[in-house]
């Protein structure tokens, strides 16, 4: 039993986090609710390394779900773990000083009442997540592991929508789609709970054998196979007590109780983890071995929290009533919000996806028509799009956090195999073909690649009319990886053979489909015919597309400038006559006025994305200080193609396309209507938007075009506060370009202070007003 003395120790060493000096994040940017909550929609985010929960209290017990990075079946559905429900005895939760808040700075969850504190936090380096317990009385704990995975479960209708065969179930295995069962056990006195990916043909093998790529499917990743992952319940002083039944919303779960032998103040929980394709028993009990540090998990967030932030209004006080509500701090707050939840994927084996992350939560709550189990979100599956991707990673290049964009760029590298076979078989020449939507094993997803597709189709464009063609968003990654080392002078030679072979499909391919076609490989010009094509998924069978050209162009001038220690000569004069090979940008007049078109031609509009401005971002040939402005102001102000797609909702960059151009009121109106609270108890759980909630991608982009509307480069040009309101107080620090950050705080109107490291780039910097 522990002594006074041991008990006052380890509560001090549990809690007095809360109570230090925060190095720099304003306190007032915590979430805190004073009332518990009513549902999972109601939850909050917590997370650490690559594992994020939901966390809430609901009818006085405290709940979670966990999901972690990678989880996913032989469906290709990333599952949640399940769900933790944690009951004390007195409950705590029924006094009025109930309070539950995010402490940023620190990474965690605090909830409190009268005499008892929780710290839930997830370990950075392990995947541990630890619930502790301390109460001025002693309290009896009961926790339950809960699974909706108890039996074998049928996937029908939209519920597919979760998974990769989407609307297409009757090409599983058999005709029908399955979440198998998990294993749960008690094992001495913890839970065990796995799921292990059932042996024999699955969506890999499905998909492969769809897309005619038998013959090389030995190289191809396939990360279903013998895949397991799940973990272990465990605390101090808790003993199996027997199963429970219940329903949680939507859907019936079996619990796994472990119930302590008597009452005590302090009571330690622990979730451990564990991934593999190997033993799981051995791989878990490794990671059970291993030793959490509170103190080196803190210190990470802290040191995150250092490398840049933008707040507005900034305070080191609570804002007043006046202030919290305005759109201007909110923007600020859930700027770090965002961040934040990205930031609980830091070294996960797979990239954040854009709808929901790791936070999704029961999906009849975010439809009403949805009633599914909590593993449920739409556009599932180990698909990846590019177009909404890129969102949730541009944002790290401005903010420094190059260690969260790692596994996005890193999925790409591992993929490409795979584009490069796909090349060879469909074409016979060389090249990473590399799809707007990826499986996690390399290739487009069977549904959306077509199940229709009539024989005498090309089987290397898929059957699909937003999808044709679309090849080129997979240089928005290149260039990612191109501004590693122009921003921190990472060696990025890892990154090369990737940059090189999506160059050299869009120079092969393009020239193999016009030696099809007629007698010549390139134009009168000498120029390449960039035909099919599109922009986006909106200007489809486009020739010459805007974004495709603008794309190439920035890529290839990118790579030719990196050190000499990259390219030899003889690449260098290959990248140099492609570079001189792309057609020009066309352009047409609306109403008087002269505008980037989104191609020389096109035969239809399939969707609402404005790649006529893509020139402008990501691609940079157009902007501030940059000849053409005027053109690409008139595009945006215009072009009656871009004025009825305008909006702030989901993936939407008309807010980024303001702020690049110069056009504050624009940017500012945009920005702020994508950054306001979120209308749900979280307030950067955005969504559903286009896709899904907590929508990433709708965030992602209101975080860059914040960064935009205070901070653009050109090289080694900086433009300061290109696009911000001079009424809008700001203290922001943010990266540049060549090793260089800039922070500066913006008062009435003035600049009061400006840091520049290293202090040689402060005559690179050109203020805009």
């Amino acid at each position: 039993m522990l002594s006074i003395r041991q008990y006052l120790c380890i509560t001090l060493l549990l809690f007095s986090i809360s109570t230090q000096a925060q190095p720099s994040l304003p306190q007032s940017y915590n979430v805190v609710w004073t009332t518990p909550s009513h549902n999972s929609s109601e939850s909050m985010p917590c997370g650490g390394g690559d594992i994020g929960l939901n966390v809430w209290v609901e009818n006085g017990d405290l709940l979670l779900y966990f999901c972690r990075s990678g989880s996913f079946d032989e469906n290709n559905a990333l599952l949640k773990g399940g769900r933790i429900r944690i009951r004390l005895n007195p409950n705590p939760f029924q006094d009025t000083q109930f309070r539950q808040e995010l402490l940023l700075q620190d990474g965690h969850i605090l909830i409190t009442s009268k005499n008892t504190k929780i710290r839930i936090w997830v370990d950075v380096f392990h995947p541990i997540v630890h619930i502790d317990c301390a109460g001025d009385h002693p309290f009896q704990t009961t926790a339950t592991y809960e699974s909706w995975r108890t039996t074998d479960r049928e996937m029908t209708g939209r519920a597919n929508n979760a998974n990769s065969y989407k609307w297409a179930p009757k090409h599983a295995p058999g005709g029908k789609v399955f979440t198998y069962r998990d294993s749960i056990r008690f094992q001495d006195n913890n839970v065990v709970f796995y799921h292990h990916n059932q042996p024999g043909p699955n969506i890999f093998d499905v998909t492969v054998h769809q897309q005619g790529l038998d013959s090389v499917k030995s190289l191809l990743p396939n990360p279903l196979k013998d895949l397991t992952f799940g973990g272990q319940l465990s605390g101090t002083n808790l003993h199996p007590s027997g199963t429970t039944q219940g329903r949680y919303l939507d859907t019936d779960f079996t619990g796994w109780q472990l119930t302590s032998t008597k009452a005590r103040r302090i009571q330690n929980i622990t979730l451990t983890l564990a991934t593999t394709t190997q033993s799981w028993e051995d791989t878990l009990a490794a990671t059970t071995r291993q030793s959490s540090s509170l103190t080196a998990t803190t210190k990470w967030w802290h040191d995150f929290w250092q490398r840049s932030f933008i707040y507005i209004q900034p305070e080191s006080s609570p804002p007043t009533p006046e202030a919290a509500t305005s759109p201007q701090w909110q923007a600020a707050r859930n700027y770090q919000l965002l961040r934040y939840m990205l930031a609980c994927n830091a070294f996960g084996r797979y990239p954040t996806k854009f709808n929901g992350g790791l936070f999704t939560y029961d999906p009849s709550l975010t439809d009403t028509s949805l009633h599914y189990t909590p593993d449920f979100r739409n556009w599932g599956g180990g698909t990846m799009t590019a177009q909404n991707q890129r969102l949730v990673y541009f944002p790290m290049t401005r903010s420094g956090d190059f260690d969260l964009q790692k596994n996005q760029l890193d999925y790409y590298v591992h993929l490409l195999p795979a584009a490069e076979a796909r090349t060879r078989v469909y074409w016979n020449h060389t090249g990473a073909s590399f799809t707007e939507q990826l499986e996690n094993f390399g290739l487009p997803n069977s549904a959306e690649y077509g199940w229709d597709m009539p024989a005498n189709h090309d089987k290397g464009v898929e059957y699909n009319a937003w999808l044709e063609y679309e090849w080129d968003t997979v240089l928005e990654f290149c260039l990612m990886m191109l501004d590693r080392e122009r921003y921190t002078g990472a060696d990025i030679h890892e990154y090369l053979p990737f940059i090189q072979s999506c160059l050299t499909f869009f120079s092969e391919h393009y020239q193999y489909l016009a030696a099809h076609r007629g007698r010549r490989s390139l134009d009168g010009e000498g120029h390449l015919i960039l035909y099919p094509g599109s922009g986006g998924e909106t200007y489809k069978m486009a020739y010459n597309s805007s974004s495709t050209i603008a794309g190439l162009h920035t890529i290839l001038t990118r790579l030719l400038q990196l050190p000499k220690t990259y390219l030899d000569d003889s690449a260098r004069h290959t990248y140099t006559t492609m570079l001189g090979r792309l057609p020009s940008l066309s352009f047409r007049t609306v109403n008087g006025h002269p505008t980037i078109a989104p191609a020389r031609s096109w035969e239809r509009i399939n969707n609402k994305e404005s790649t006529q401005l893509y020139p402008v971002y990501p691609w940079g040939l157009y902007g501030i200080g940059k000849p053409g402005l005027d053109t690409a102001i008139n595009t945006f102000k215009y072009d009656t193609d871009a004025i009825s797609f305008r909006s702030h909702i989901g993936w939407k960059q008309d807010n980024i396309f303001a702020a690049r151009l110069g056009l504050t009121t624009e940017a500012a109106d945009l920005t702020i209507k994508k950054l306001q609270d979120a209308p749900r108890r979280f307030p950067a759980f955005w969504g559903p938007g286009f896709d899904w909630t907590p929508d990433h991608n709708w965030g992602g982009s209101g975080m860059i075009g914040l960064q935009e509307m205070l901070l653009q480069t050109d090289d080694e040009k900086i433009y300061l506060l290109p696009a911000w309101p001079r009424d809008w107080d700001v203290h922001f620090k943010l990266y540049a370009p060549y090793s260089t950050t800039i922070e500066c705080t913006l008062k009435n109107g003035k600049i009061e202070s400006l840091k520049v490291e290293p202090e040689s780039r402060r005559k690179d910097i050109i203020k805009t007003f």
